[in-house]
């Protein structure tokens, strides 16, 4: 469940007043009238001012859907009641305190300073709270509401302690906690004691953490390598993410709460820094109707907010430089990042800043140096602003600029540098998150974002583009230009907590998405060469190519996490979807559930999902494209018939011929199954089932009509995507120096293979063939992922990822790029890699400066694919090639420095 931002501190907090009953149902208000009223207006306010925005969309968002909206807003107060005037004097008594200590090495105990201490309600509810215990080590929060919370005390030098505890009515708890000293300077997070499998999460994810991101071997330092190591996250031969066996431009990134994507494409091109991420998670399902808009796999991120003491971080600050032939010549790569936070305000304005700078020159094998290069200059930064106005209410502002320029992006063992394309992107996504919890335990989220997103891609120059069974020549065909723009607005309300047959934690809300782009797509002629380089086939194209197009959303959700007992959970909601250039209502129901045995020790968790996704603005504006202009020749150079024009249009399930309104958008619908056991203290084993069944995808199809001499490049929202995955996870810890994890996962993925995601995303490709169902370019049928961490000797600290699974599908074709036998009934060799990070962090002291402030060296080396397998990515898949069948772009090891100053 998305929480927009925190509320922090420990003052005093007012107590729940005075019930009405809901008689209806049964339910218990907490509500108060008087403060319900004030969400009432400032929804209200929100909504006008979003309607005036939304005057850049077309002229009404539906009044059936607007209707809806503006009903949901009475359900803020349901509650008529004043407020009480004693109210203030009800203020719980429920706190919780300790001392916080540790025992050294003789068994002398003393009273530690400076440890961070974090309290954790229920998700979706208020927002957690910290402090920092005092000189003798004490800590406390005060006036709580009775539940249950997750406690965490943490500081440098120490394992992180973590404990769930429940708080009674007026309850004045006493909880100690003892640090243990850490014998391992950085980890991958282990929770300190075994516990029960919880049920509360109904939801099926994988989440990668802080400390995971830090100590993963990731070549470039980017969140989407880590994501590739999730079971049903595949990349494909291409460097495209895929989600339950689609791209990732069909799939959905959801940082603190707002989609963060290309809003033209969908692909996850606005670049988050690693070293911002507090947690990212992949969900199985989207089990939560808060989330909607994809079809594919949802990813969500969730950054850390600033601290409120000064810190600073500075990475990979050391060039790397390359060698040839025992010679230098000149930098690799050089990706610096710098990360400093603190107060500007003290306990009331907290300030961070990531940047990021990539100068990056990544060989591509199969290729002559030093004409093999994909050369990456970008600089990413990441600022955040927190406001603490008072302990219930948080303001966090945020700014992302993400200037890139990638040249010879698409560049492989068959692609030339001349034959390929140049990418760049400029923009920036700012925005705002209002979180305000109400003296009755309910909260208001308020989240505003805006997106700027402009990106362009052309080729080395203007010669006609060839394609020979050897691979590309000339230059590339296409070249675009776009301007994006996206606005989203998001407020949701967190009923408190509710008592009727268990606990209940019901939230709803609005999410008003607006999306447009205006750009240009201009191409020039193709050429398909036959094996003695004469002709075969001549694309032309016509038409200005000016492209521009436009989408408002308007949905409403409601969720509802029934709590019946400590072992039974259910997750239930609906999201209603409204689209200006798509479904005009979409109805998607969730439900999910999660039941605990055998003492806690076993949870079985299953879910299904109806999800409507996004109308892609690619599909909205097709017709804009210009036409391809097809010749055919003969082996002597003659031209055979006339030249064939295919029209761009639309063939449309629901209105074939519609010329800029799709009528529809894709729909999936998944279910899942999983069990949880933890077999012994420190072993826990996950197995778990998913299908997922997608139709109404875009596609492209190209229709001849070689008598009549006539064609079309048909636009339809017929395609079928059907993807099932059964995996089996294993979780052991050794000790406190060691932790490992192993997964297998089985996966079959069949569906179309011309969906807008493949055919334009990122780059349009240059022969379209005819549409055709088979396997999925991502199907991977069996994969074992391990990875872990392991303390050496003299404090050094090795994580190892190993990655094994079957090659990945590819078709056979002909001299006019069509296919020959089934598609992708053809696969690459077994995929092996083997990438380790080894690295000791060393503390140390600045003379004339704070006794208690440490500083700290991280000083190692890391290396990708070690074993040096050289796995293909290319391979010569024309049948009139002499180079048929054999494979080329074999990777090869990578070793570098690892050196990080931490303050």
């Amino acid at each position: 469940m998305r929480v927009i931002g925190a509320l922090v501190g420990n003052s005093d907090t007012p107590a729940k007043i005075s019930r009405n009953s809901w008689r209806a149902s049964g339910v218990e208000s907490t509500v108060e009238g008087g403060e319900l009223v004030f969400v009432g207006k400032r929804l209200f306010q929100l909504w006008r001012s979003t309607v005036t925005t939304m005057k850049m969309a077309r002229r009404a968002v539906f009044p059936i859907c607007c209707a809806i909206s503006i009903a949901l807003l009475p359900l803020a107060c349901p509650a008529l009641a004043r407020r009480p005037q004693g109210a203030s004097s009800n203020l719980s008594k429920a706190s919780v305190t300790g001392r916080i200590r540790v025992v050294s090495g003789e068994g002398v105990t003393n009273n530690l300073a400076g440890v961070t201490v974090k309290l954790t309600g229920p998700s979706g509810g208020p927002a957690p709270q910290s402090t920092v215990s005092d000189a003798d080590g004490h800590y406390e929060f005060a006036h709580l509401a009775p539940g249950t919370y997750t406690q965490e005390a943490s500081a440098d030098g120490f394992k992180t302690w973590s404990a769930v505890i429940t708080v009674g009515t007026d309850q004045a708890l006493v909880k100690d906690v003892v640090l243990q000293i850490s014998s391992v300077n950085q980890q991958v997070e282990v929770q300190g004691e075994a516990a029960e499998i919880a049920t509360q999460n109904v939801a099926i994810t994988a989440t990668v953490n802080t400390d995971q991101l830090e100590s993963l071997p990731l070549p470039t330092q980017k969140f989407t390598e880590a994501l590739s190591l999730i079971p049903g996250v595949v990349r494909t031969s291409t460097g495209k993410l895929t989600f339950k066996g689609q791209a990732e431009s069909q799939g959905m990134l959801v940082v603190d709460s707002a989609e963060n994507v290309d809003p033209v494409s969908g692909s996850f091109s606005i670049p988050i820094p690693v070293d911002i991420i507090q947690s990212m998670t992949v969900y199985n399902l989207a089990e939560s109707s808060e989330y909607g808009g994809f079809t594919g796999g949802l990813t969500t991120i969730e950054t850390k907010p600033p601290s409120g003491t000064w810190d600073y971080k500075l990475r990979d600050f050391i060039p790397a430089f390359r060698g040839k032939n025992d010679h230098l010549v000149g930098l690799a790569n050089w990706t610096p990042r710098f990360e400093f936070e603190g107060p500007l305000v003290k306990n009331k304005v907290n300030f961070s800043e990531e940047v990021t700078y990539e100068l990056r020159r990544q060989p591509v094998r199969g290729l002559s140096f030093p004409e093999n290069e994909i050369k990456t200059r970008s600089l990413t930064s990441f600022a955040n602003l927190q406001v603490i106005l008072s302990p219930r209410h948080l303001l966090n502002f945020h700014v992302n600029t993400f200037p890139l320029e990638l040249d010879f992006a698409n560049i492989n063992a068959l692609i030339p540098q001349t034959a390929s394309t140049n990418y760049g992107r400029s923009g920036v996504s700012a925005g705002f998150s209002d979180s305000y919890q109400f003296v009755s335990g309910a909260v208001l989220n308020t989240l505003v974002r805006y997106t700027r997103f402009d990106s362009n891609a052309h080729g080395q120059g203007p010669a006609d583009m060839e394609i020979s069974p050897e691979g590309w020549g000339g230059n590339y065909f296409n070249s675009w230009n776009r301007k994006a723009n996206q606005l989203e607005v998001l407020p949701a309300y967190q009923l408190s907590a509710k008592s009727w047959h268990g606990g209940h934690e019901v939230r709803f809300g609005t999410d008003i998405l607006y999306r447009s782009y205006d750009g240009t797509s201009i191409s020039h002629p193709i050429e398909l060469l036959a094996q003695d380089g004469s002709i075969a086939e001549r694309i032309d194209f016509r038409g200005a190519g000016l492209l521009s197009a436009s989408d408002a959303e308007v949905a409403e959700f409601i969720q509802d996490r029934w709590t019946l007992n400590s072992h039974l959970t259910l997750n239930f909601g609906a999201r209603l979807t409204s689209q200006s250039v798509g479904r005009r209502a979409a109805f998607a129901p969730r439900i999910g559930a999660a039941y605990s045995l055998n003492g806690g020790n076993t949870v079985i968790r299953a879910g299904a999902a109806e999800v409507y996704g996004h109308v892609p603005l690619l599909a909205v504006d097709f017709t804009g494209n210009q036409e391809r202009v097809l010749s055919f020749f003969d082996s002597s150079g003659a031209l055979i018939g006339q030249p064939i024009v295919l029209v761009n249009s639309y063939l449309l399930s629901s209105a074939p011929g519609v010329p800029r309104d799709p009528g529809s958008s894709p729909r999936t619908f998944s279910w899942n199954v999983v069990l949880e056991h933890q077999v012994r203290k420190n072993l826990n084993l996950r197995a778990s089932y998913l299908d997922s069944h997608t139709v109404d995808l875009f596609l492209l199809d190209q229709v001849l009509d070689l008598a009549a001499g006539s064609g079309l490049l048909a636009m339809k929202n017929t395609g079928v995507s059907n993807y099932r995955q059964a995996d089996i996870t294993a979780h052991y810890r050794f000790s406190n120096r060691a932790d490992m994890s192993v997964s297998y996962t089985w996966s079959r993925g069949r569906g179309d293979l011309n969906p807008l995601s493949d055919v334009l995303v990122p780059f349009q490709i240059p022969a379209i063939r005819p549409n055709a169902a088979g396997i999925l370019s991502s199907d991977v049928p069996n994969r074992v992922v391990a990875s872990g961490f392991f303390g050496l000797p003299w404090k050094m600290v090795v994580s190892p990822v190993a990655d094994i699974h079957s090659g990945l599908p590819y078709s056979n074709v002909d001299v006019l790029q069509n296919y020959v036998g089934v598609p992708n009934d053809q696969r690459f060799p077994i995929y092996f890699s083997l990438d380790v990070r080894l690295y000791r962090e060393f503390a140390f002291h600045i003379p004339h400066t704070e006794s208690s402030k440490m500083h700290k060296v991280r000083l190692g080396v890391y290396s990708t694919d070690l074993t040096n397998r050289q796995n293909p990515h290319d391979v010569f898949n024309n049948i009139t090639s002499p180079d048929f069948g054999k494979f080329a772009g074999f990777q090869r090891r990578y070793t570098g420095l690892v050196l990080d100053l931490v303050h």
